[in-house]
């Protein structure tokens, strides 16, 4: 499932971005791409379902693609929500796809993960 934010939505992430500094939200938009706070690329994974609240990427699928993981106290807000892992961690999703970024990745704006094995893809606005 690719998820293409759209210029409202967009706006409104962003603007959600700003309150929940405080929460330690790891995401903004940069390059038109979903991205944490260093820069690193965020991805979804077309195994997990949408508003299922689960990840289905664990063990050695979490060692590749490591979660974007959400402080203990933080909050959801707009279409940033956070589910809960098998391991009773805490993860941060979009419109309720999980978000990851990718260990092969090494510096900010790297997307060397996008359509990797055709089933992970880059968050676009």
């Amino acid at each position: 499932m690719r998820i293409r934010l759209l210029p409202a939505l967009t706006l409104a992430i962003a603007s959600s971005f700003v309150s929940l500094a405080h929460a330690q939200v790891p995401v903004k938009m940069a390059d038109g791409v979903l991205v944490t706070s260093a820069g690193m690329t965020l991805y979804t994974f077309d195994k997990d379902v949408a508003n299922s609240g689960k990840s289905t990427c664990n063990g050695p699928c979490a060692t590749l693609w490591p979660p974007a993981m959400a402080a203990a106290n933080a909050k959801p807000e707009g279409d940033m929500t956070i589910i809960t892992r098998d391991d009773g961690a805490k993860q941060w999703a979009v419109k309720g796809m999980p978000l990851y970024t990718y260990a092969n990745d090494k510096k900010a704006g790297d997307k060397t993960g996008d359509n990797f094995k055709e089933v992970w893809h880059v968050v676009k606005k």
